[in-house]
């Protein structure tokens, strides 16, 4: 499906090098990462959160780290009950994202990047995340993004297949970081419906990949 990257790509943490079941450097920071921290550099700065992702670094920075990263490939990420999410536009240039669940939040298709805790398994009762046991709406197989990617090392199947070889020559010129990052919905409604938007963009081009063509659960 896409080719992966080999010499000095990959030992900059942009490709998964000689072994196709090792996550990539940055995959495998992004999904660990702690986000909406303050910022050490600008700790004495408002709107310090670190809120973006830079590709190239594999770490996370506030808005005002951007000008030291302005020609790095640069992913913002925004929280949603407590749990980071990224857009589904801006990820599935990434990574293929299908099978993953989307959710409709502040009227944006976001996938979470990491498996959600739960008090019990919810395994046998319905369609299931085949990783963490979240009840899923068919025909989606995971929860997250980690789900995903933990699933298919566990399987042994290569992660080439889902990883996208070049986006390391994308540069995301003109970022504009929206300061107001967290989805926090005062009602249930507003969850699925509303039709604000933060003024965020990322100009990747019109490339996109497969998503899911059934309606995500809202």
């Amino acid at each position: 499906m896409k080719s992966s990257m080999k010499g000095s790509e990959a030992s900059s943490g942009g490709g998964v090098g000689g072994d196709m079941n090792v996550k990539p450097a940055w995959l495998e920071r992004l999904m660990a990462e702690t986000f909406f921290g303050g910022c050490g550099v600008h700790q004495n700065h408002r709107k310090n959160e670190k809120n973006v992702f830079c590709l190239h670094c594999c770490l996370s920075i506030c808005p005002h780290c951007l000008p030291s990263h302005r020609s790095h490939s640069l992913l913002q990420v925004r929280r949603y009950v407590y749990h980071d999410v990224i857009r589904l536009d801006d990820l599935e240039k990434l990574v293929d994202c299908a099978n993953i669940q989307p959710y409709t939040i502040n009227g944006a298709k976001v996938i979470f990047l990491n498996q959600r805790p739960q008090s019990r398994s919810c395994k046998g009762t319905g369609n299931a995340c085949c990783t963490c046991d979240r009840i899923l709406q068919e025909p989606f197989h995971f929860c997250s993004l980690s789900c995903k990617v933990d699933h298919m090392v566990c399987e042994g199947e290569s992660l080439s297949s889902i990883i996208e070889s070049d986006f390391t020559f994308l540069q995301f010129e003109g970022l504009k970081v929206d300061c107001y990052s967290q989805f926090v919905p005062t009602s249930a409604a507003e969850a699925t419906s509303s039709n604000k938007t933060d003024g965020f963009f990322l100009p990747l081009g019109s490339r996109r990949k497969g998503a899911p063509h059934r309606s995500p659960l809202s």
